[in-house]
């Protein structure tokens, strides 16, 4: 029965995926997408392009411009003397080559970042003088490590001169997609992001909603503070914790729910949010959803031994994505859209452990299936895929 649910998820992707291959142009006919006002979706670079350069770096940005992104996406957290730079987490022990700085061996402690305890190097213990003598580096074992030691963290200020010189460059509109990384935690700090962010925004004249900016959080305190002071656009990022066999989200702390929810005592989750009910609450202050993908196109695990371990699909030895099978689509793109909500799905890569087996290790069948669910933008970490995959 598990096998020929199976065949029957896989005929219909095969189908999903034909029409697909339809989109863009036919015979000089553009054909419309299936997002909330017909648009091409958007392509944004993730951190830049991490497939390629070590993440959160000009480089990186510059990269995914290069690849074809629209937007690029620089992740927020603060320094010491409160300037924005540009880094996916507040510790940069693994993103930074400052474990090897014996200069800054001291600085090394345990802080509590969302309800988990961590250890390392906290940006927030560097003044921004500091924090540019450090080189980035790339996370990701199976990545290129050439880039290694190359190059410094750039301020959000970098970020938008290099996407607006960039945009001048190539005669075309390329758009910054901030995002406040755990602004609870930064307030208790005497750090709030959100000041800092509009502040600089407006410098750059970047109030509007025509801006070409999109304001992202986790956390909806942070975004209803920001819908109070600017019309920019504004999305709620949905997490969960991990997709458990069955093809189900876990929800445990702290990536449960938006992390002031748990500070106030809120007990809503973040699948509270994708409910009708949610996405409508949504609505009221902000224009979008940035969902994590098995939100949307869920996957399941085998084990047609019936021996209660996942079966290794591709013999490998291991299990991972590669052994997933999916599923059907879920309601959650149609739902935000009827609540006038456009999508931004995260996270796409296009290494082959972290594709689900029904794409055959082709990173352009997973996006062309999403971009036929009518997402309305992508979370890439390979612009360039996303781009051959849309524009085909």
């Amino acid at each position: 029965m598990a096998r020929f649910a199976t065949q029957q998820v896989s005929l219909a992707l095969a189908a999903v995926l034909a029409l697909a291959g339809c989109g863009g142009r036919d015979g000089g006919t553009v054909v419309k997408y299936p997002t909330l006002d017909g648009a091409q979706p958007l392509i944004i670079g993730r951190g830049g392009a991490p497939g390629y350069r070590p993440d959160h770096t000009l480089e990186s940005y510059r990269k995914a411009i290069e690849l074809g992104a629209d937007f690029i996406e620089p992740d927020l957290v603060a320094t010491r003397d409160g300037v924005l730079v540009a880094r996916h987490e507040p510790n940069i022990t693994e993103t930074t080559d400052v474990k090897s700085r014996p200069e800054f061996a001291s600085r090394k402690t345990l802080k509590t970042v969302d309800g988990l305890e961590q250890e390392g190097w906290f940006v927030t213990d560097f003044t921004l003088a500091e924090l540019k003598t450090l080189r980035a580096i790339q996370p990701f074992g199976d990545r290129n490590q050439s880039f290694n030691g190359w190059f410094p963290i750039p301020t959000f200020e970098e970020v938008l001169d290099l996407a607006r010189s960039e945009s001048a460059r190539l005669g075309r509109s390329i758009g910054v997609c901030p995002e406040t990384r755990h602004p609870t935690w930064h307030a208790s700090q005497g750090l709030r992001l959100e000041d800092r962010l509009l502040a600089t925004l407006a410098r750059y004249g970047y109030t509007s909603r025509t801006s070409p900016v999109i304001l992202q959080s986790f956390e909806v305190g942070s975004l209803k503070y920001l819908r109070r002071r600017t019309q920019l656009r504004l999305v709620q990022l949905v997490d969960a914790d991990y997709v458990k066999a069955d093809g189900s989200l876990q929800l445990d702390p702290p990536f449960d729910r938006p992390y002031d929810f748990t500070a106030a005592g809120d007990a809503r989750t973040f699948a509270s949010l994708l409910t009708p009910e949610g996405l409508k609450e949504i609505r009221t202050y902000a224009d979008g959803i940035g969902p994590w993908k098995p939100y949307l196109v869920p996957s399941r695990l085998l084990d047609a031994n019936h021996d209660g371990q996942p079966d290794d699909l591709n013999g490998d030895g291991q299990i991972d994505d590669r052994d997933r099978v999916l599923l059907p689509a879920t309601a959650v793109v149609r739902n935000a859209h009827a609540a006038g909500l456009f999508v931004h799905a995260y996270t796409f890569r296009s290494e082959p452990r972290w594709l689900a087996s029904d794409y055959h290790g082709d990173p352009l069948a997973e996006y062309r299936q999403f971009y036929n669910l009518g997402v309305d933008g992508v979370f890439s970490e390979s612009a360039d895929h996303a781009r051959a995959a849309r524009d085909r």
